[in-house]
C-alpha cells in the first residue's frame, strides 16, 4: 500500500495546524529537558541529570521537570517526526511525485539528517536526537510506505509488547533484589556522573578532545535508542496514526481526548515516584530507585503521545479560525523545529560549557529553566520573523535542498 491508498487521505492542500503546535511547545519541553545536561561541577542526582543538592525551588522545579517534561519529550517528538514521514509523502504522491521517487527522497533526507545529528554531537552536544530519528527513519520510512494495514499493526503490537515486557520485568528483578539485599547496591552514582559530564563538557580535556568523548557517547546512545525499540515504536505509531489523520480528528475508536487523558494519567502515576525520590520524600535504596525510574521512562512514554493528542485537541479547535499571535508564533516555530531544535544548542553550550562562558558551573535549577524558556522566547520571535516573509528555517532550507536537489520538484 503506498500513501495514494492510505484510509483518510487528505484532500486538501491546506496545512494542518496540530502537528506544528505539536512541534513548537515541543521545543520548549526539549530546551527544558536539555538545559540540564549543560549543568557540570556538581554532584548530581543518582538517577537524573538534576544536580543533587538543590534549595527548596530548583529542587521542585527539577521535580517537576520529571514528574512532567524528562521522558516525555522524546517519545513525543519521535511520534510527531513519525507522522512527518507519512504527510510527506502523502502530499509528494498528491503532487504526481511517483512512490519511488518519494522513497529516494526519504532516503536522502534520513542520510543527510544522520549527518546532521553527527556535526551537531561533534560540536556542540552529546545528547543529540536527530541520529536516532534518522535512523530510525531509514528502517521504518520503507514499512510506512508500502506495509500493508495489518503489517503495521503486528509490528506494533510486538514491539510495544517487547518495551512493556522488558522495562517491568527489569523493575520487578530490581524491586526483588533491592528486598532480598537491601543496601548491597546501595552505592552513589552523582560522583560518577559528574565526572563523565565533565568531561563531556570540556574541563578535564581541551575542547578539541572532547569533541571526539561527544561524538563516541552520540553514536552509542543513537545506537541504543534505536535497539530499544521505543524511539522505532514511537516513529511507527505516528506514521501509522497519520494514516488516519489522527492529528485532524478523523479517528473515531482512539480519539484525541482519549489519549490525552488516559496518556497524560498514566505517565504522571507512573513518574511520580521519580519526582518523590527527587525531592527526599521516597527513599527505595539503588535498585528500588533504579525500578521505579524504568516505570517513570515506561510512563514518558504514555506521557509524550498524550501531550501530541492534547496538542491535537487544542489545534483542531483553532483550525478554523484566525490564529492569535501567540499560537501563531508556537506553529511558526513547529514549521521550523529543526533550525529552532539546533538553535537551542548554539546558545546552551557557548553559554553554558567551560570553553565557553562555563555558566554551568554556577546556575541553579531555577537559572537554568529560565534560560531554557528564554531560549525557546527567542526562537519564537525568530520563527514568526521567518514566517512573515514566507522563509524557511536555514536547516530546513538545507535539508530540503539536499533532498531534492538543485531542483526542487514539489
Amino acid at each position: 500500500m503506498h500513501p495514494s491508498e492510505y484510509p483518510g487521505k487528505a484532500t486538501t492542500s491546506r496545512r494542518v495546524l496540530a502537528p506544528d503546535l505539536a512541534r513548537g511547545m515541543m521545543l520548549l519541553f526539549i530546551a527544558l529537558a536539555n538545559v540540564s545536561g549543560h549543568i557540570w561541577g556538581r554532584e548530581l542526582s543518582a538517577y537524573s541529570l538534576h544536580p543533587a543538592a538543590e534549595g527548596g525551588i530548583d529542587r521542585a522545579l527539577s521535580s517537576f521537570a520529571l514528574l512532567f517534561i524528562d521522558g516525555h519529550v522524546y517519545p513525543m517528538f519521535a511520534f510527531l517526526f513519525g507522522y512527518g514521514i507519512t504527510q510527506f509523502a502523502q502530499s509528494r504522491i498528491a503532487r504526481n511525485i511517483s512512490p519511488n521517487e518519494v522513497g529516494a527522497m526519504l532516503l536522502r533526507r534520513h542520510l543527510w539528517l544522520f549527518v546532521f545529528g553527527a556535526v551537531h554531537a561533534l560540536l556542540l552536544f552529546s545528547g543529540d536526537i536527530l541520529g536516532a530519528y534518522a535512523l530510525t527513519g531509514l528502517i521504518v520510512a520503507p514499512l510506512l510506505l508500502q506495509g500493508s494495514e495489518k503489517t503495521l499493526r503486528v509490528l506494533l503490537i510486538v514491539s510495544g509488547s517487547i518495551i512493556a515486557g522488558l522495562m517491568l520485568l527489569l523493575a520487578g528483578v530490581f524491586t526483588m533484589v533491592s528486598f532480598a539485599a537491601p543496601g548491597v547496591f546501595d552505592f552513589t552514582q552523582g560522583g560518577q556522573l559528574e565526572a563523565d559530564f565533565e568531561t563531556l563538557a570540556g574541563t578535564s580535556h581541551g575542547y578539541g578532545a572532547t569533541m571526539l568523548v561527544r561524538l563516541g557517547v552520540w553514536l552509542m546512545a543513537t545506537f541504543f535508542s534505536v535497539v530499544s525499540l521505543i524511539v522505532p515504536f514511537a516513529v511507527l505509531l505516528g506514521g501509522y496514526a497519520a494514516r488516519y489523520r489522527f492529528l485532524e480528528g478523523h479517528t473515531r475508536r482512539f480519539t484525541m481526548q482519549r489519549v490525552a487523558l488516559w496518556g497524560i494519567a498514566i505517565a504522571t502515576v507512573l513518574s511520580l515516584p521519580a519526582a518523590l525520590m527527587h525531592l527526599g520524600v521516597l527513599d527505595p535504596g539503588t535498585m528500588g530507585g533504579a525500578a521505579l525510574m524504568l516505570l517513570a521512562q515506561l510512563g514518558g512514554i504514555a506521557g509524550g503521545l498524550g501531550y501530541v493528542a492534547l496538542c491535537g485537541v487544542i489545534g483542531a479547535k483553532l483550525q478554523a479560525k484566525p490564529h492569535g499571535h501567540v499560537t501563531a508564533a508556537i506553529a511558526a516555530v513547529g514549521k521550523r523545529s529543526l533550525s529552532c531544535y539546533l538553535w537551542q544548542s548554539l546558545i546552551f553550550a557557548p553559554l553554558l560549557a567551560p570553553w565557553g562562558l562555563g555558566l554551568g558551573a554556577t546556575v541553579s535549577a531555577s537559572d537554568a529553566f529560565a534560560i531554557a524558556l528564554f531560549v525557546w522566547i527567542t526562537s519564537l520571535i525568530a520563527a514568526i520573523i521567518l514566517e512573515r516573509r514566507q522563509l524557511r528555517g536555514p536547516a530546513e532550507a538545507i535539508l530540503r535542498r539536499l533532498t531534492y536537489g538543485r531542483v526542487e520538484k514539489a
